[in-house]
């Protein structure tokens, strides 16, 4: 077990890549505390599946895009669990908009979720983690700030921020002992995606080298890499999990336009 004894955060965790990775930590031997909005009755079934594997678990509900939630989050954290050795910043929205259409208030709500939510649940985190002799802050971006990819402006630029932030904080909390690291997903069929997009498989398959897309469970590996001790000496690290998709760079824009029109997060 590569994570024994460690307890790890993920934002966004109640479903999707979150989720994955959630049940993932937990099989390596983490306690994994799952953050959501509140509302999201779904993530105390994750947590309840990973107290069934004999580790603790626990949901804590709060807007990412909130400053004085995230501090309250943590507070819980280091009261409950009394230390944090990972924090995986996986919450994200994607905002869909035409070019022309993007408005003050889409592009707010996505860096306010994607960009200021990473970087302040990573500062209350590191606070935490400096503590206990250091831990591990994993990003989960997307191939998409590599590609630029249609109708999705904020989101790319968010993802984008993400990476120079990535190294900064790298630079910042090295003398701590943390390790600060970014992987880029490739196309993954999580609910949100297959829900905008019911060809989603075919359309995206279609574009990328290996001839398909990703199941949620395929991010598993790159992130316990990341969070355990296989990955000591690595930090400020950027990479992608997408199939070669990065060194390809084809996008299918008919799902582009399917996914703008049943976007649920405009």
């Amino acid at each position: 077990m590569r994570l024994k004894n460690k307890t790890a955060l993920i934002t966004g965790a109640g479903r999707g890549i979150g989720k994955a990775i959630a049940l993932g930590f937990a099989r390596e031997g983490a306690d994994v505390i799952i953050n959501e909005l509140a509302g999201s009755d779904y993530a105390e079934e994750v947590a309840a599946e990973i107290r069934e594997m004999g580790r603790k678990s626990s949901v804590i509900y709060a807007d990412i895009s909130r400053v004085d939630e995230i501090k309250t989050m943590f507070r819980q954290i280091e009261k409950v669990y009394g230390k944090l050795d990972i924090l995986v910043n996986n919450a994200g929205i994607t905002g869909w908009s035409d070019f022309f259409e993007t408005t003050e208030e889409i592009f707010d709500k996505v860096m306010g979720v994607n960009l200021k939510g990473t970087l302040f649940c990573s500062i209350e985190a590191a606070k935490i983690m400096r503590k206990n002799g250091g831990g591990s802050i994993i990003n989960v971006s997307t191939i998409c700030a590599a590609l630029s990819v249609k109708n999705l402006i904020a989101y790319s630029t968010s993802k984008g921020g993400i990476h120079a932030m990535s190294e900064q904080m790298a630079v910042e909390l090295a003398p701590y002992n943390i390790r600060v690291n970014t992987f880029g997903p490739g196309p993954v069929n999580v609910e949100r995606n297959l829900q905008e997009d019911p060809d989603y498989k075919t359309n995206w398959g279609n574009m990328i080298p290996l001839g398909r897309t990703a199941e949620p469970e395929e991010m598993i590996g790159p992130a316990v890499f990341l969070a355990s001790d296989d990955s000591s000496y690595v930090s400020g690290q950027l990479f992608y999990v997408d199939g070669a998709w990065s060194v390809q760079g084809k996008i299918p824009v008919n799902s582009m336009d399917s996914q703008l029109k049943n976007a649920g997060d405009k």
